[in-house]
């Protein structure tokens, strides 16, 4: 059984491909953390953190993506780039809030939630 954190990754990659994005990895690991997302749409690498709260949450999702878990993205997207990407390709980061509720979610995309 899939838990609500793996439910609101699906539901977040089935919401991007209908928005025309390209899903490259999924759960992409480096020393250096992890990234949920990687996609790509419009020339731009989309570097994108999943955060799933069930009903009634107490703060916002996005609220857990504190600089901490930023500065682990942006390291991680760096480590992605040098890896597997041309270095001079554009990128971005996202938040992307899942509420569930029962069997229906809602999302929530933030495009550019923060920067390097």
């Amino acid at each position: 059984m899939l838990r609500l954190g793996q439910k609101g990754e699906n539901a977040a990659v089935l919401y991007l491909r209908m928005k025309g994005y390209r899903i490259l990895e999924r759960n992409f690991r480096s020393r250096y953390g992890e990234i949920d997302i990687i996609a790509f749409k419009d020339d731009t690498v989309v570097f994108a953190e999943v955060k799933t709260r069930g009903s009634h949450p107490v703060a916002t999702p996005a609220s857990a993506v504190d600089i901490f878990k930023q500065k682990k993205i942006i390291k991680t997207a760096y480590f992605y780039i040098m890896n597997k990407q041309p270095s001079d390709v554009d990128m971005r980061f996202d938040v992307i809030e899942v509420s569930a509720s029962g069997v229906r979610y809602r999302i929530n995309h933030i495009e550019n939630a923060f920067e390097i």
